[in-house]
Order: C-alpha cells, then sequence, then structure tokens
C-alpha cells in the first residue's frame, strides 16, 4: 500500500483545507499519516505525529520539530510527502532530503499564499523568497493557487513542476443549497429588523481590517443596515471601544467565532472582505457561492475572484470603502442579486469536485 504524509503547522489547516483530499487517498487505496502541532486522530488517517512546529520562525521549537519530522520520515516508507504552511513547507522539504536522495519520495508543496507579494513589506521579501526559491530545489511540484504566485514561481523557481490550480476547493453546493428561516436567524442574532445586513468573516487582526470598514460605516449618512463581523481574534476589545467611540453600538455587532456561517451568509445583503493580504480567501469564495455582491480589498487573491474592478477597493482608504458600501446600499434587491448570480456562476470553477479531480491527477502522477 503506498503511504502519504500531510504536514501542516497546526492541525486546524489539515481539518479545515485538506480533508477531502485525505478522504478520497484513504477511499483509494492509499494509507495517509499526519504530523503537525495539536495532531488528532480522525478518520481516515492512518496516524498522526502531534509535532513542536510553531507559526513563528524564530521559535527555538522548530528546531525541535525539524529533527521530529526528520525521525518520522526517516522510520516510515513514504512514497509521497505534502506539505503545508509557511514553516510546514520549510521544516518538511529540509527533513525530506535524505528520503527524496535515497527513497525517491517525491514531495508536494502547497503555497497557499507567499507572504512575499506585491506591496508586501520588505522584510517579507528578505527573509521568506530566498528561503522559498532554494528550498524550490528540492520540490517535486509547487502548487499555487493565485495567479500571482504562479507567475512569480514559473518565472523564478525551479521546482520540477510548477502547478496552478484554483484553490483547496469549495463545497458550492452546500452553502447554495443552505436553507435557513431568516427571520428566526435574525431574532437569534439580535440584529434589528428589515435592515440590510452587511458581512465580514475573518479573525479580529489587523491583516483582515476590520477596523477600516467600522470607520467608514460612521462616514455613511444611513441607518437603513447592519454591519456584523463573525470572527474571533485579539483585536476584539480594540475593535469594541472603537464602535463605541464612533457611537456605531446600533450599527456593529461583533458574532466572534460561528459555526454557522452558512446560514449566517443565506440573510445577509452583501459581503465585504477588506484584508490586506490573501493567497485565495475561503470566505469570498463562501459569499460568492451563497449569491452575494462581494466587496473586497484589490489585492491577490481576491483579483482572481472578483472580475469586476469596480467592486475592488484600496483597503486603506476609508473614503473608498465607504463609497462602495453606500453605493451598493443604495441599489434596489433586483440588481443586487443579479450581481449575486453572477457570482454563483463564476465560483464554479473553483467547486471542490473540480479541484479534486486536478489533485487527484497531480497524486497519481507523482507516486
Amino acid at each position: 500500500m503506498k503511504r502519504i504524509l500531510f504536514t501542516a503547522t497546526v492541525m486546524e489547516h489539515i481539518k479545515a483545507f485538506h480533508i477531502p483530499y485525505i478522504n478520497w487517498l484513504s477511499q483509494n487505496g492509499y494509507k495517509v499519516d499526519v504530523a503537525c502541532s495539536g495532531a488528532e486522530e480522525l478518520t481516515n488517517i492512518n496516524k498522526t505525529y502531534n509535532i513542536s512546529i510553531t507559526r513563528s520562525p524564530y521559535s527555538f521549537n522548530n528546531f525541535k520539530a525539524f529533527f521530529e519530522l526528520k525521525k518520522i520520515i526517516s522510520n516510515n516508507d513514504y512514497n509521497l510527502i505534502h506539505c503545508h504552511t509557511p514553516m510546514g513547507g520549510v521544516l518538511t522539504r529540509i527533513a525530506s532530503l535524505n528520503a527524496r536522495k535515497n527513497k525517491n519520495t517525491n514531495v508536494i508543496y502547497t503555497a497557499h499564499g507567499f507572504h512575499f507579494f506585491k506591496g508586501a513589506p520588505l522584510i517579507n521579501w528578505l527573509l521568506y523568497y530566498p528561503i522559498e526559491k532554494i528550498l524550490s530545489n528540492f520540490t517535486d511540484v509547487l502548487i499555487t493557487i493565485n495567479k500571482e504566485d504562479y507567475q512569480l514561481a514559473k518565472e523564478n523557481f525551479k521546482a520540477n513542476k510548477i502547478k496552478y490550480i484554483n484553490g483547496i476547493g469549495l463545497d458550492t453546493e452546500y452553502f447554495k443549497e443552505t436553507k435557513v428561516n431568516k427571520k428566526q436567524k435574525i431574532s437569534e442574532l439580535k440584529i434589528p429588523k428589515k435592515k440590510r445586513i452587511i458581512l465580514s468573516i475573518g479573525e479580529l487582526n489587523k491583516n483582515k481590517n476590520h477596523e477600516s470598514v467600522i470607520k467608514a460605516i460612521s462616514k455613511i449618512d444611513n441607518d437603513d443596515f447592519c454591519y456584523i463581523v463573525c470572527g474571533k481574534g485579539k483585536l476584539k476589545n480594540y475593535l469594541l471601544n472603537l464602535i463605541e467611540e464612533l457611537n456605531l453600538k446600533d450599527k456593529v455587532k461583533l458574532l466572534g467565532y460561528r459555526n454557522d456561517i452558512n446560514e449566517i451568509l443565506q440573510i445577509s445583503d452583501i459581503y465585504i472582505h477588506p484584508s490586506f493580504r490573501e493567497g485565495l480567501p475561503v470566505s469570498v469564495m463562501e459569499a460568492m457561492a451563497s449569491g452575494l455582491p462581494v466587496i473586497a480589498s484589490k489585492i491577490r487573491g481576491n483579483e482572481d475572484l472578483i472580475e469586476d474592478s469596480e467592486y475592488l477597493i484600496n483597503p486603506s482608504n476609508i473614503e473608498e470603502i465607504g463609497f462602495m458600501i453606500d453605493d451598493l446600499l443604495k441599489k434596489n434587491e433586483a440588481i443586487l442579486k443579479k450581481i449575486g448570480e453572477y457570482n454563483k456562476k463564476r465560483i464554479k470553477r473553483y467547486d471542490l469536485r473540480n479541484i479534486l479531480k486536478e489533485m487527484a491527477e497531480i497524486y497519481e502522477s507523482n507516486m
């Protein structure tokens, strides 16, 4: 039986993005192991290894994680290793050098969004770019999920194969077919009735940039809407204070982490994603699959998804964000629905079933 090792920084990443592929591999006769921080036993995973890996490139724990990975790889005859996340990709590829040379183990790395990109801080280019360029020499397949990363990799990196696929796949039917009692849901979330709902999904951190939307909303002369944010994070108290300072307690609600995103999308009217950095944002894909008009920052990843540049904004420009929100709020339901229906059609190319076929070909050709 052929064996595959999946690696990443945290188990949450594996569970959020790779279970459909692990299931497919298992159902097709492959034995799959997983190594990451917080590893737990899951269906269709042969063995899990809880290693010391952390996100920070400066953490001493990553030295320990390197030797843990090296031992795991040395003690098992893996036909293929598929690594994810920046630190997972770095440590795994170095730890795999002997196996790749002596056991003919192939190594795949999926870049979920390089930390160096157009407009990225100089430190990102100085730190991450040289490492990725060097390690590409020890990568059999480098998978990119947005066009900017793909072009950069094709021009500068030396992986044996460089592939572009449309993300990690989204079950578009799940979001399209979700049914919800809108009145009941709105009441449950304590959202004022008969208000248009603007939604953002994402961790409460600087990159996701909910702050700019809140500031933009404070300048809109319109009381007929409510802005809700789903997510948790270290900026929660800061954002709550900002909401209070701007007298927006009736207009803005932080809902925290939610398990009912599919239902919240169904009661929303407009989705806004103002982040500064993305690979290929899943939440934007979910909003499009749910038939929502989407406003997004004009950055890598978002530009792949949103075809009409009219709905791409500068994430630092408060006035521009406010204007775009106000403009959509003034449109009637028929126009909003038309925009949403177009988004539904466009997102089909990112459907999980299509991506799974592409990944199956990559796995089978590298065994």
